[in-house]
């Protein structure tokens, strides 16, 4: 065993009992980095990631390789969603040396922690234009101790390159004389909507070339642009893209939920591992688009992952696992795919249909294994066939149970059950979604619950402080700010469906701890990592969305919305000055800034303030749901709440009654939403 056998997480600990001699990021292998005056490797992956576990058979269980290991280097693991800080970082280096990045991130270090040389898989022998993983070892212990002063000289660079690239804040776009009107235009999102549609993939959806993300961020960009401006196109494309992403096999077609990303332009073939917050974001933006269209196969497909979810990711106590590894017994993709005769054996006479539709044949569609995927919509399949669609779609469900249930008894992926706060942040976000959209009371209950969880498990002593990850009855590591940004977003979300004011008021006491413990030095961008955080080499500002949305724009997102419920100017002139600053950059490039581009949208359409005041106003808030209403500020109380313009002077006795504003200044109030959705 070594040093990795203390911690929680489930992928330090699958390195525990390795030869090489692994300890976790702290002051006991940095302290003895500098002792020893050694170089650090820093390997950083995640429990789902497929590359990372060869590297770990390959290299990491051979007792020779582990020797070289021992003898040149202090060897750190890194769970990389434990400490995405350091990820960041040491990712940013490594792109900065090669252009490239990815997971297993292996990282070496000077004694004082600074990046000179790096690199993804490596292989145990010399293969695919990629060095043996003994020979850079080697390499690397040699040039340490005969070309220190370059390889100082190095890491000083790069060290400085990082700082650089996170000063995002520095040059501030927003020139004050210029009216905000002018400053964020409809040109803007015309262009931004002309950029992303340059990238979209007309034929299978989504953007760009394989491998494909979701994307979530640009999909509802466009809904919300199709909604504001009537641009057929860019529904067609949102719409295309959620549909080739729901009929493919990133889609888990008998037990819902989605696979990170796939690996082919068609979404056939995943990259299979479960990531809660893929989930979360992409039941987000299928509740826009069911709003927005009332396709049933959107609310199926709703239920179907929050039933996954429930049934496979949630902890006895509330809380969100973090992911399903994308192996099981060692390959890839083996709990997921069947062959043609498994199905027969299991489904009999109704094999032949469902093989037709789901694309199973002997040969196979994947490495001579299948992966159900639809290649028509059933309404289409149905009607070549001649069949009838509703008697079809039941058959077709029982069959799919059949092999659920068959499925059920393989030999599980492993389940990463760490809890960490901003994904569950995000999952509640998307059950309260969910409760909005279709009304379940299951959804609501299932968001309260797992907040309840995390207000429990998470706080640190100090009001406002919070922790990042927690497992086995610990937490660990101070909350970055994509954990905070998101709670916040998701208290704002508990709010608009359960009508308690209280989350407000939570929401606002942790954006003001935010603003004073994350802010930069111009108080308009936000720092990664807290005020006072001394392990990490430089404090990055992270503004371009990734897997996850910035936590930068979530938090501009947060202020803007409690600057109207609170009356804080300050909070609403700290997001216009940051989306100013940032707007140039998002209309080149809106694929990476679509939470940025979202609220530039948002500036130009406006922001409907529904406030509802009266003893139905929960009712009347529930309401809300039955409409696509972008950027809307929902609240409401059962009487005048001061302090809180939108529900000041409002009640009128035995009355229930509706307010549409817009800078606190609104129409006539009506007795239902329904009354004034044309005018929001």
């Amino acid at each position: 065993m070594n040093k990795l056998i203390s911690e929680t997480s489930p992928y330090l600990l699958q390195h525990a009992h390795n030869p090489v001699n692994w300890y976790p990021w702290g002051d006991e292998a940095l302290q003895r980095a500098l002792q020893e005056d050694k170089p650090i490797l820093v390997s950083i992956g995640y429990a789902a990631c497929h590359w990372c576990h060869v590297m770990e058979r390959e290299s990491f269980e051979n007792e020779a390789t582990a020797a070289i290991m021992n003898e040149h280097f202090i060897n750190i693991k890194i769970d990389r969603e434990e400490r995405p800080d350091l990820d960041h970082i040491y990712m940013d280096a490594l792109q900065a040396m090669t252009g490239a990045g990815g997971w297993p991130l292996n990282m070496f270090l000077t004694p004082d922690k600074k990046p000179f040389y790096g690199g993804t898989y490596f292989p145990p022998v010399k293969a695919h234009n990629r060095p043996s993983w003994t020979d850079v070892l080697l390499s690397l212990a040699d040039a340490f101790k005969q070309k220190r002063e370059d390889i100082e000289t190095q890491a000083d660079n790069l060290v400085q390159h990082i700082h650089q690239s996170g000063q995002f804040g520095l040059q501030s776009g927003l020139k004050v004389d210029v009216p905000f009107e002018e400053l964020f235009t409809k040109v803007q999102c015309d262009t931004i909507c002309e950029n992303i549609l340059k990238q979209a993939d007309t034929l299978w959806g989504g953007f760009g070339r394989a491998p494909k993300f979701p994307q979530t961020f640009t999909i509802g960009w466009l809904l919300r642009y199709h909604h504001a401006y009537r641009h057929p196109e860019a529904l067609q494309q949102a719409l295309l893209s959620l549909d080739k992403m729901l009929q493919g096999g990133l889609y888990d077609q008998l037990g819902g939920g989605f696979a990170r990303y796939s690996t082919d332009e068609r979404w056939l073939a995943p990259h299979f591992e479960k990531m809660l917050y893929d989930n979360a974001l992409l039941i987000d933006v299928l509740c826009d688009a069911y709003q927005l269209t009332r396709n049933d196969i959107y609310v199926q497909t709703i239920r179907d992952t929050l039933s996954f979810i429930t049934r496979e990711m949630t902890a006895p106590g509330g809380g969100f696992y973090a992911a399903l590894d994308a192996d099981s017994e060692g390959v890839e993709g083996k709990f997921y795919t069947w062959s043609k005769a498994e199905i027969h054996h299991i489904l009999g006479e109704q094999a032949k249909i469902f093989c037709e539709y789901y694309d199973v044949s002997e040969e196979g569609n994947w490495e001579e294994q299948n992966i159900l995927w639809v290649q028509q919509p059933l309404q289409q399949f149905a009607a070549e066939k001649g069949y009838d669609p509703a008697i079809l779609g039941a058959m077709l469900k029982g069959c799919r149970e059949k092999l659920l249930a068959v499925r059920a008894n393989r030999v599980r992926p492993a389940l990463d059950d760490k809890i960490l706060l901003g994904w569950n942040a995000l999952m509640v976000h998307a059950c309260c979604r969910a409760y909005a959209a279709l009304g379940d009371e299951g959804y609501r209950q299932l968001a309260i619950q797992n907040m309840e969880f995390c207000l429990s498990h998470f706080p640190q002593g100090e009001e406002g402080a919070f922790y990042h990850t927690w497992k086995n009855g610990q937490s660990k590591y101070p909350a970055f700010l994509d954990d905070y940004a998101y709670l916040i977003r998701a208290m704002i979300a508990l709010q608009e469906i359960t009508g308690d004011i209280g989350w407000l008021y939570k929401a606002r006491d942790i954006a003001t701890f935010v603003t004073g413990y994350f802010s930069d030095e111009h108080q308009l961008f936000f720092y990664y990592t807290i005020e006072g955080q001394e392990d990490v080499i430089v404090r990055k500002k992270e503004i371009y969305d990734g897997a996850i949305p910035s936590g930068n724009a979530v938090m501009m997102q947060n202020l803007w919305y409690l600057s109207v419920v609170f009356d804080r100017k300050d909070w609403a002139n700290r997001c216009v000055n940051a989306v100013s600053s940032i707007a140039q950059t998002a209309v080149r490039y809106p694929t990476s800034f679509g939470v940025w581009a979202s609220q530039l949208l948002q500036f130009v359409k406006g922001t409907p303030e529904l406030a509802i005041v009266g003893e139905n106003f929960k009712a009347r808030m529930n309401e809300a749901g039955n409409w696509f209403i972008p950027f809307r500020i929902l609240t409401g109380s059962e009487k005048n709440i001061p302090g809180i313009p939108l529900l000041t002077d409002r009640a009128k006795e035995n009355e229930t009654l509706v307010y549409l504003c817009k800078d606190y200044h609104c129409i006539k109030p009506v007795f239902y939403i329904q009354e004034i959705i044309n005018l929001i």
